[in-house]
């Protein structure tokens, strides 16, 4: 649950921020949201550019991902049936998002970092957990919703002997 609430509200709020407030670059007011996108554009420029295939992914993530993670939360707090489809459905939304993100960034010459510290820190740490975690989560579920259908083939099968 606490992955889903990170996640849910960094895509919400922080992914949100970047996608309705295209011009973040000129903020001079510090606000801690414009910030933090000039400093992770320096690990991907795409971020000042607009890239629009970064605009794009970050979009569906915010708009989509953001709300359905924070759905998985209360999904898992509360038991719901449907918590295993919803978190791989997310999971593989985000695994999405993230080949999206690096191809489009390897087709246009993967050069869009200020340095290499800020390359291997920000595009490629900063995201990692995003590959890592949903992958992990995708594979519990893959498991879990086949042990059900198993289960209630299972059950079919001795009612109808």
């Amino acid at each position: 649950m606490c992955w889903w609430a990170f996640t849910g509200l960094t895509h919400f709020i922080v992914e949100g921020y970047f996608v309705f407030s295209p011009e973040f670059t000129k903020d001079k007011t510090a606000n801690y949201l414009a910030e933090v996108w000039k400093e992770y554009s320096k690990g991907d420029s795409r971020y000042v550019a607009r890239d629009a295939a970064v605009v794009a992914v970050e979009g569906i993530t915010a708009v989509l991902e953001g709300p359905a993670s924070l759905l998985a939360v209360y999904a898992i707090a509360t038991g719901k049936p449907y918590n295993y489809i919803l978190q791989f459905a997310i999971c593989l939304g985000q695994l999405y998002g993230c080949l999206v993100y690096y191809i489009t960034a390897i087709l246009e010459g993967d050069n869009f970092s200020a340095s290499t510290y800020y390359y291997y820190a920000y595009y490629i740490g900063a995201n990692f957990s995003w590959i890592v975690i949903p992958t992990l989560i995708a594979a519990r579920c893959w498991r879990n919703i086949c042990a059900a259908f198993q289960a209630q083939g299972q059950t079919k099968k001795s009612k109808v002997r």
